[in-house]
């Protein structure tokens, strides 16, 4: 078997961000072809191409902007505590959250009280 190394150099676009060098070392077998050798070319070309496309830092499509509408929902004074603000998803996060709470202050003094008084002998 020979060893290949292949040295990827991409340049930056205007508003890309990409990889400034890839290093790829790949192993080929002594029986492989030419035909084998520029498949695995396109492969590497194809691998290219998406990274350039998932590191793409331009926006596919605007989103709204929410902020302002969550700072006037969560600057209102309307005598509810700010982590019920969010409504009934912060309501649930909260009783799940106070509920395993408890759950784990009892199992934790159940472990406590366990591991103090002696065990009884069979």
């Amino acid at each position: 078997m020979r060893l290949s190394l292949l040295i990827l150099r991409q340049s930056r676009a205007k508003k890309e961000v990409t990889f400034s060098s890839v290093l790829v070392l790949v192993r080929l077998p002594e029986h492989s072809g030419l035909g084998e050798i520029i498949t695995m070319f396109r492969h590497l070309r194809n691998l290219q191409q998406v990274s350039r496309r998932t590191l793409s830092s331009t926006a596919r499509r605007q989103l709204e902007n929410k902020v302002p509408v969550k700072q006037k929902m969560f600057q209102e004074d309307n005598g509810m505590p700010v982590h019920l603000k969010g409504g009934t998803t912060d309501a649930l996060l909260y009783r799940a959250t106070m509920a395993l709470t408890v759950f784990g202050c009892g199992y934790v003094l159940y472990a406590l009280i366990d591991a103090a008084l002696p065990k009884k002998k069979a």
